[in-house]
This record gives structure tokens, C-alpha cells and sequence, in this order.
């Protein structure tokens, strides 16, 4: 015992060594460590030494020093604190964390964590092991805040508004579970994080901030019509890249171009009989879509007014399964415009016909379920197949389909690299005229939210796989249940209608009808385990509290037209949050393949002239005046081009685009308008150049004048800041730096990389994409 006497009367004499340097700072220390009665569990740490038991609150040390003197300490506080640390002594032995020959370092600071408490008891030892001072410390939390460790914060839910979300709102509601999230389906009077509109952008006016789910512009600009304009204009550019849509005529404009050029290819080839669909502009879920093989066979006229719409060359020969014509739905994500970026969903639908293919004749022409492949029309076929299986059924998923054509020996990844070729192309030509829209709706310093959207892509693949745009769906369908028929017997559907008529007059209809069935909404596991994990995945990237990786941009000069798309494994951090959640469905194709794309983004710097010169924010259209200021910046008048003949220019082109767009409100001169007049431009200037070189240079040339003019403008702010005080002056000096911020040198590597692509012609590009 007397040993063990000598070890606590050690042990006091340090606590009270300790008690008197807190009295001196002023510091009133109290601490309790909690102990178990049975043996105490330690477990070692690199930094601390955890005392845990069954019940921590059955013996505690308590320590207290108050008063200024210590020289009356007797053996009251001897016996009261040797009592309880001998019994901690006896329970259970404090083992240092820190062994070998760190306790032997004098002055080695070893520390006591308490579990439960969040208390920790620290000292140090000298060489020959004695423990020299044992004091209270902070909370765990403190000393990690203190040693410059930030402790993750819980985070506040990402708030999502459901009120406009419509169709897409069961797999909405399962996204934002999976995520743990919070919903408000009837709105929010606060800002919310994230807006799910069901139709267009323009679902709720009052936004100032947040995500909206959908771009001002984009229904507009994917109707048929718009959507044709827009591939025709790169086809023009770029015929071979661009070689994935249909021949294209638009309804009712080019009706008579349409009937010559048919008679021609009739009149040159008796054999020759081809099969065009025509498709309404503004129609959905096959609406309105009919086969013919004559131009005279076309419904141009709606009552009295002209049906707006397309007509287009039939594929003929497509790739059959199991004798079925079908089709591939593939979910896109638009994330920003500014910088473009681009996901494609790797999971995807194939939508599958209910009737046998045969070529089309006059006898079938009628056969929807034999041509047309939208879900909305072969779901009424007595033939359609509900099926639970991804790869049975009259709709699977893409994967099966692929997997399918992999086994017949299918080159799926020259499949899969061209259909995300094809729909990077289209999204970079219908950027051009988004970006019009967006600055209309959100002008730049207006305070207004981001935007993004979900489009819906309908591929056919040919016979020999070769993947062809039909359209482009700027609200595709998010449902993930479909109708099945219940049938009822022997039962009578009673149905009764009251009708007031007035205050005097009821009367009270009753029919009685029997029904073959009624109409129910079951579960689709198909469409769920797309669909769902396409909302999800796009609410995580589009997270407010995810931290963007930085993304180096590619370099504009480094395209190499020979390079193929590298695989590589796609690695995506997660928060701490989404652990249990598998990983992204969506994939990143663009910018990551910028350098292979990067040279069709021309017309989208024709736009950026287009937006430089509107000057009123909110307008989309071009003035005569805009126009006439547009030409003399650039310089690009002359003898020969007078100002009067740019009057002529523009009145022309503005009134025949004007009987293209009857229903537009603002008169002037819109962004495809301006894009033939800018081609129409380029060929005067440079005519023995092709149409594409010819649009190269004409853009240099105007960049290059709006440049120097920008330096002209820098020089006469820099003149005017020599008048200014020193440190005022070296303040404007750095923000009117004519190198900050200039696109210029950007753009002129996009014309070397259009440069060096027409060098390494003709062979063309095909981006060899991996999943």
C-alpha cells in the first residue's frame, strides 16, 4: 500500500501543481470523468487514449480548486481525490496512446479522450516516465477547430418546388426520397433550390433565383420547323457531319420546291418511288403524323388556315428485332450553355412497334402500328406488351437491345460513339438561337435563375447502323406507370349527370352502358429504373452545395482530326450524403470531348455578333439601325456594298423571313435571318473560298475589327486615367487591361482548329465512345 500511496500522493501533487498556474490566469476548473465499475476498455489511438465502460456515470473524479491560497490544501482534498483516483487505478489502468520511444521524449504530450463527453484530459510526460502535468482540455470539437481542422457541417436539405412538376411527378417524388431532400408540392414562399417545371420555363413568373428545370426558348426551338432550320444551317456547313437527318421541307413555304423536286427524281427514274412522312410542328406523341408517296396526297390546309409543319424522307430499310420496327429514346441533360455541357443518359428506352415491318406500298401506308413507333399510339394495339423484363416486351430498356445486337456480333461501341456524336452535333446547333432566348428572358445583371433540362432524343438505327435523328423532345414523358385494362363482368357502368340550367330547370340524365374494362395505372418497372435514376442523378449534379470539379478546359488549337474519344473510367466524388446511393447514370460527353467538336461551333459566333448588336436588353430581333451599325463596325462596307445597298439587304431577307414567322411579335430581323445574311455577306467578300471558309474568314475579320476597337476604347480609358490619383490609377491600369477577359485569342484558336480539321480531310470524324 504504501507504493501505491506514493503513486496517488504523486498524482495530487500534480493535479495541484495545476490548480494553482489555473488560479493565477483566473480559471475556474471543473471536470468529471466518467468511469465504469467493471474493468475499463481502452482503446488505443494515434493521438488520444479512450477510457469507455458500460455505465459512465457510476464514479466520476471530480477535482475542484477555488480560492486564491493553496496553502491550506489538507488531507481533505487528499483524501477526496486520492479516494477516486486510487479506485480508477483499481478499476482499470490508463494506458498512453503514444508508446515505444515517444514517452521517452521529455515534454511528449500524451491525451485522454473520453467517450460519451467529448472531454479530454492532457498531459506530458518526462524521460523517466513520469506523468508531469494532467489538465482539463476543451471539447473534441474545439481542439480540432483549434489545430485548424474543419469538422463537416450537417448540412440543410436542398429544397425542391414540385407544384409545376405534372407528368414527371411520381418519379420526381422517388428521386427526391432517394436523396433526402425536401419536397414542397404546393410552392414555397421562400426561394426554393431547385424549380421542377412540368411545360416550359415561363411555368412561374415570380423566379429570382435557383434552378428552373427548363430553358426560356427551348419548345420553341425544338418544333420541327425551328429544329429543321437550325441542322439545316451546320448541313449547309458541314453536309458530311450533319448527314444524320432526313431531307427535310418545310410546310406550308416550301410546298412547291417540295412537288418539283419530287417530280424530277420520278421523271429521271420511273423505278424510283419514295415514301415521306409528314410530321405537324407543333404535334406530340405521333399526332397527326401520316405516310405518303405523292406530294399531292399532302393535308397542307387545317379549315381555312395552312398547316405548319415538315415533311420528310421515310427510312425505308431500319434494323429490325425480332421482325419489329423500333426506336431508341435516350435521355439527355443540357446542365449550362455558358459553358456548353452536355450528359447523355447510359441507360435509355427502345420503343418497339405492335405489327410486323414490311416496306412501305400503297396498301400499308395506313398501318401506324406498323411504322410508327411512338409508345402513345402502339399502347391501344391488341398486340402491345406490358412486360416486367428489361428485354421482353413492347418496351426495353437500350442496354438489352445492345447486348442483343453485341451477341450477333454488332460493333457496339462504333454504335454508341456515333449516336453521342449525333447528339452532341445537334446540341451545337440549336445552342445558337437558346442563347438568344436566355438573354431575352434572363439579360445579363438582371437577377433571375440558372437554367437546365432534360431532353428526350428519338434515334432510328438503320439496317446497317448507322443512327438517324427523327426528333428531339424538349418535354419527354417521365411517367413511370402506364394504363392497363381491368376487366369487369357482368357489370353495368351507371353514369349520372346533373345539368342546372338557370334557377329553375334540373334535370338528371341517366345511361347505362356496359363496359369491356376499366382503365387502371400500374407500375412500369422499365420506365422506373430509367427514369427515376435520370430525375436523380440530374438533381445531384445539379446539387447547390456540390462543389463543381474543376474542369480543365481543352485547348482550342490541340484538335486532331485523326484522335479517337480515349475510354477511361469514369470517377465521380461523392458527399458524404450520398453513400448509399449508386453511382451517376449520366455521363459527360461534352466538354470533355470539346476537342473533337469544337470546330461546328461557328454559327454560335455568328450569334454572339447577333447579341453584341441588339442592344435593347430583352429584344431578339434586330433594327435597320442595329443593322446598318453591325456593318459599318466591321467595316464591311465599300464602293461596291454602299450603305444602300445594305438597306436593300436587310428589308429583303427581313420580309421574306417575316412570312415564315406570321405569328411573331416583334418585327425586325431574328437570328436565322441574320445567319443568311451573314453567309450572304462571306460570299461576296471571299468569293473564291467554299461557303464554310468563306463564314471562317468573314467571322475573323469582324472579330478582329471589334478587337481593335475594344483596344482603341482601353487606350482612351487608360489616356483619361492619368488625370486620376495614384492608387486610383493603378486600379483602373488592371481593370482595363485589354488582355483580361479577351476572347479573342480563343477564337483564333477555333480557327486553327477549323483549319488544321479541313487539312486532315477527307477522312471524316468518328468519335470512338466507350460507355
Amino acid at each position: 500500500m504504501s507504493d501505491h500511496y506514493v503513486k496517488v500522493k504523486v498524482q495530487l501533487e500534480q493535479m495541484k501543481s495545476f490548480g494553482e498556474d489555473a488560479e493565477k490566469e483566473g480559471v475556474d476548473t471543473e471536470e468529471q470523468l466518467p468511469v465504469s465499475s467493471p474493468p475499463a476498455s481502452v482503446s488505443p489511438d494515434p493521438s488520444s487514449t479512450t477510457i469507455a465502460g458500460r455505465d459512465a456515470s457510476n464514479i466520476s473524479i471530480t477535482c475542484k480548486h477555488r480560492g486564491k491560497s493553496r496553502t491550506k490544501q489538507g488531507k481533505d482534498d487528499k483524501n477526496s481525490c486520492g479516494k477516486d483516483i486510487s479506485d480508477l487505478s483499481l478499476h482499470g489502468s490508463v494506458v498512453s496512446a503514444h508508446d515505444g520511444k515517444n514517452l521517452n521524449r521529455l515534454g511528449h504530450e500524451r491525451t485522454l479522450h473520453i467517450r460519451g463527453t467529448g472531454k479530454i484530459l492532457q498531459g506530458k510526460s518526462e524521460t523517466n516516465g513520469n506523468y508531469v502535468t494532467i489538465h482539463a482540455s476543451k471539447n473534441v470539437q474545439d481542439m480540432r477547430r483549434e489545430d485548424g481542422f474543419k469538422l463537416p457541417k450537417k448540412r440543410r436539405p436542398v429544397t425542391v418546388d414540385t407544384s409545376k412538376a405534372k407528368t414527371s411527378l411520381e418519379a420526381l417524388k422517388l428521386s427526391i426520397k432517394q436523396l433526402k431532400w425536401k419536397e414542397f408540392p404546393l410552392g414555397r414562399r421562400t426561394a426554393c433550390d431547385i424549380y421542377w417545371h412540368g411545360v416550359s420555363f415561363h411555368d412561374n413568373e415570380n423566379i429570382v433565383s435557383g434552378q428552373v428545370n427548363k430553358f426560356p426558348g427551348m419548345i420553341e426551338m425544338l418544333r420541327k420547323i425551328n429544329l429543321s432550320r437550325a441542322v439545316r444551317t451546320m448541313q449547309e456547313l458541314f453536309p458530311e457531319e450533319y448527314d444524320f437527318y432526313p431531307r427535310s421541307w418545310i410546310l406550308p413555304e416550301e410546298y412547291q420546291q417540295f412537288s418539283t423536286q419530287i417530280r424530277m427524281v420520278k421523271e429521271n427514274d420511273a423505278t424510283v418511288n419514295p415514301t415521306f412522312i409528314v410530321k405537324p410542328d407543333g404535334g406530340s406523341q405521333g399526332d397527326g403524323i401520316y405516310l405518303i408517296r405523292d406530294p399531292s396526297d399532302l393535308k397542307l390546309m387545317a379549315g381555312s388556315q395552312a398547316k405548319q409543319g415538315v415533311v420528310q424522307e421515310y427510312i425505308q430499310k431500319p434494323l429490325l428485332i425480332d421482325k419489329l420496327k423500333f426506336d431508341i429514346r435516350l435521355y439527355v441533360l443540357i446542365k449550362s450553355l455558358e459553358p456548353l455541357e452536355i450528359y447523355i443518359a447510359k441507360e435509355g428506352l427502345t420503343r418497339f412497334c405492335t405489327e410486323p415491318y414490311q416496306e412501305p406500298s400503297q396498301k400499308n401506308l395506313s398501318h401506324v402500328f406498323m411504322h410508327l413507333t411512338n409508345y402513345s399510339l402502339n399502347v391501344h394495339s391488341g398486340n402491345f406488351v406490358h412486360s416486367d423484363s428489361q428485354s421482353t416486351g413492347s418496351k426495353r430498356t437500350l442496354s438489352s437491345v445492345l447486348y442483343r445486337l453485341a451477341a450477333k456480333g454488332v460493333d457496339i461501341k462504333k454504335v454508341w460513339s456515333d449516336i453521342i456524336a449525333l447528339v452532341i452535333k445537334t446540341v451545337i446547333a440549336v445552342v445558337p438561337e437558346l442563347k438568344v432566348y436566355y438573354q431575352a428572358d434572363i439579360p445579363p445583371g438582371k437577377p433571375g435563375p440558372t437554367c437546365f433540362q432534360i431532353l428526350g432524343f428519338d434515334i432510328l438505327l438503320m439496317k446497317n447502323l448507322k443512327p438517324v435523328l427523327l426528333e428531339v423532345n424538349s418535354n419527354p414523358s417521365m411517367r413511370i406507370e402506364h394504363e392497363q385494362e381491368v376487366k369487369v363482368n357482368d357489370v353495368k357502368i351507371k353514369a349520372f349527370m346533373l345539368l342546372f340550367y338557370y334557377y329553375y330547370f334540373i334535370s338528371i340524365i341517366l345511361f347505362f352502358q356496359v363496359a369491356p374494362g376499366v382503365f387502371e395505372y400500374v407500375p412500369s418497372p422499365v420506365d422506373e429504373d430509367v427514369k427515376v435514376g435520370v430525375i436523380r442523378d440530374t438533381l445531384r449534379l445539379m446539387d447547390p452545395g456540390h462543389k463543381k470539379p474543376s474542369t480543365s478546359q481543352p485547348r482550342a488549337a490541340g484538335f486532331e482530326h485523326r484522335e479517337e474519344i480515349p475510354m477511361e473510367a469514369e470517377t465521380q466524388e461523392r458527399s458524404p450524403d450520398e453513400g448509399a446511393l449508386p453511382s451517376l447514370c449520366l455521363k459527360q460527353v461534352y466538354p470533355k470531348y470539346t476537342k473533337q467538336f469544337n470546330y461546328l461551333r461557328l454559327v454560335e459566333r455568328i450569334a454572339a455578333l447577333f447579341i453584341r448588336f441588339l442592344g435593347v436588353k430583352g429584344n431578339m430581333r434586330l433594327g435597320p439601325t442595329a443593322f446598318r451599325t453591325f456593318i459599318r463596325t466591321c467595316k464591311l462596307s465599300n464602293s461596291n456594298f454602299t450603305m444602300a445597298s445594305v438597306d436593300i439587304l436587310y428589308i429583303d431577307i427581313t420580309r421574306r423571313w417575316s412570312g415564315t414567322t406570321p405569328d411573331s411579335r416583334e418585327a425586325g430581323m431574328g437570328l436565322q435571318a441574320f445567319v443568311e445574311a451573314f453567309f450572304f455577306l462571306a460570299g461576296r467578300r471571299f468569293k473564291s473560298l467554299v461557303l464554310k471558309e468563306q463564314v471562317v474568314s468573314l467571322l475573323e475579320l469582324c472579330e478582329a475589327q471589334l478587337e481593335s476597337q475594344s483596344g482603341v476604347e482601353d487606350r482612351r480609358s487608360l489616356s483619361c486615367s492619368r488625370a486620376l490619383p495614384r492608387a486610383v490609377k493603378t486600379q483602373t491600369l488592371g481593370l482595363t487591361n485589354p488582355q483580361l477577359g479577351s476572347p479573342a485569342p480563343l477564337r483564333r484558336a477555333a480557327s486553327q482548329d477549323y483549319r488544321l480539321h479541313q487539312k486532315l480531310k477527307p477522312r471524316t470524324l468518328r468519335a470512338n465512345v466507350e460507355n
